[in-house]
C-alpha cells in the first residue's frame, strides 16, 4: 500500500482496535493499522479470558455489565460458532481473608456465599483446611477470544474497512488538520482522526505523534498448562483466593491452567514467562488443590496494561486535536469489548453514549493532563 487517505486511523489490531473500528466502519472510512504479522498477537491472542461481573474498578464492571446481552445474542453471522460457555467462578478465603470475602458479599453484584463443603463437592480436589470461606458467582462465562476478535475484523471487512498488517508506524505527525503516519515498512496513511489503541504500546504511539504519554504501565501476567490427574477437572469453576493471589481453571476440557495472577512492571515488549513465576503460581495452586504437578505441558506470558489509576482512558486528548485515546484496557479488555468499542465510536461520532454516559468522567484522559 502506497498511500490511502481515510476518516480515522486506528492503530493496534487487539481486541481494542478491532471493536473501534468494527463500530466505526458503517459511519466511516476506516484504516485499522497493525505493526505484527497478525492482529492480536500480543495480549488478545493470549488472553485466558473469563467474564466476571466483580472484576475491576466501577467502570470496567459498568463495561462489563453492558457488553453482556452482545456475548448472548451476537449479530446474525457474527460468529459460527458460541463465543461464551457457562462457567461459575469460586472465591477462596482462607482465614485471614475472610474481611476481604465479607467486603465482596457486600459490594459484588451476583455473589453469594457458599459453604466450603458444598464448593469441594464441585472441586473434589480441594484441600481440607485451606479455606473457611468461600463465595461464588454462578453467572459468569468462559469467552472464545479468537471467535469474538475475528468477528470484529469481519465486520471491519464488511462495511469496506482496511487492516494492514506488518505497517508499524514511523513518523505521526499532524499536518494542515490531518495525521499522516509514514510505516516504517514503506507506505502512507492519512486521516484527520487517530485512535490510539496500542495497547501497551499506547504511550509510545502517542510520542510518535507528539502527544504527552499517559502514564501507561504494562504488566506481565503468566500462564501455565498442567495435567490435573486423577481429577476431572472439565467443569471445574474458575478458582482463585479473595486476595487474587493465584486463579486456575479448566483448559482444553482435560487441562488446567494455572496464574500466579502476577503483575510485574515491564517494557512494551514480546513478553515471555518467568520460570519463578510459573514455579510460584503452582505452589499457591497446590495449597489449595490436592495435584501432583509433574511437568508444565506449556507455558506463556501476556500484557496487561494499566493507567496511573487503573481505571479505562477513552476519549479526546486534552491538547492534540483529533488525538483520541482507546487505552488502560488492563486484563478487562476482552469482557468489556463490545460495550468499549460501542462507546469509542459513539465519542468520536459525537452520538448519545446511553448508559455508558454515567461513567464518561472517570474514563476521560484529560484527568491526567
Amino acid at each position: 500500500m502506497q498511500s490511502s487517505s481515510f476518516d480515522v486511523l486506528v492503530i493496534g489490531a487487539g481486541i481494542a482496535g478491532a471493536t473501534a473500528a468494527a463500530h466505526l466502519a458503517p459511519t466511516l472510512r476506516v484504516g485499522l493499522i497493525e505493526a505484527e504479522e497478525v492482529a492480536g498477537y500480543h495480549s488478545t491472542g493470549r488472553s485466558a479470558a473469563i467474564w466476571i461481573q466483580n472484576y475491576g474498578p466501577p467502570d470496567v464492571q459498568a463495561l462489563s455489565g453492558l457488553s453482556r446481552r452482545f456475548f448472548e445474542h451476537p449479530p446474525d453471522g457474527f460468529a459460527a460458532t458460541p463465543i461464551m460457555a457457562r462457567r461459575p467462578v469460586a472465591f477462596l478465603a482462607p482465614s485471614e481473608q475472610e474481611p476481604l470475602l465479607e467486603r465482596m458479599l457486600a459490594e459484588g453484584a451476583g455473589l453469594r456465599e457458599i459453604a466450603v463443603q458444598d464448593l469441594r463437592q464441585m472441586v473434589p480436589a480441594l484441600r481440607e483446611g485451606y479455606a473457611t470461606r468461600a463465595a461464588i458467582e454462578d453467572d459468569a462465562f468462559d469467552m472464545d477470544v479468537a471467535v469474538l476478535h475475528q468477528g470484529f475484523l469481519k465486520l471491519l471487512r464488511h462495511h469496506s474497512g482496511t487492516l494492514a498488517l506488518r505497517s508499524r508506524t514511523g513518523r505521526v505527525e499532524r499536518v494542515a488538520g490531518r495525521w499522516e503516519v509514514d510505516i516504517v515498512e514503506g507506505g502512507h496513511f492519512s486521516a484527520p482522526i487517530l485512535v490510539d489503541a496500542a495497547g501497551a504500546w499506547g504511550d509510545a504511539v502517542a510520542l510518535q505523534a507528539g502527544v504527552r504519554p499517559l502514564g501507561l504501565q504494562p504488566k506481565r501476567r503468566t500462564g501455565a498448562i498442567i495435567d490435573p490427574q486423577p481429577w476431572d477437572a472439565r467443569d471445574w469453576p474458575l478458582l482463585n483466593d479473595c486476595d487474587h493471589n493465584w486463579y486456575c481453571r479448566p483448559e482444553a476440557r482435560t487441562r488446567l491452567m494455572v496464574s500466579p495472577a502476577d503483575e510485574t512492571d515491564v517494557e512494551p515488549q514480546d513478553v515471555q514467562p518467568d520460570e519463578l513465576d510459573i514455579a510460584i503460581g503452582i505452589d499457591r495452586m497446590q495449597q489449595a488443590l490436592a495435584i501432583d504437578v509433574r511437568r508444565v505441558e506449556h507455558s506463556w506470558a501476556g500484557l496487561r496494561t494499566f493507567t496511573p489509576d487503573r481505571s479505562l482512558a477513552f476519549g479526546w486528548d486534552a491538547r492534540s486535536e483529533g488525538f483520541f485515546w482507546f487505552v488502560g484496557q488492563g486484563g478487562y479488555g476482552i469482557q468489556t469489548s463490545p460495550a468499549a468499542g460501542r462507546l469509542a465510536a459513539d465519542l468520536i461520532l459525537g452520538r448519545d453514549p446511553g448508559d455508558a454516559a454515567a461513567i464518561l468522567p472517570v474514563l476521560d484522559p484529560r484527568r491526567f493532563a
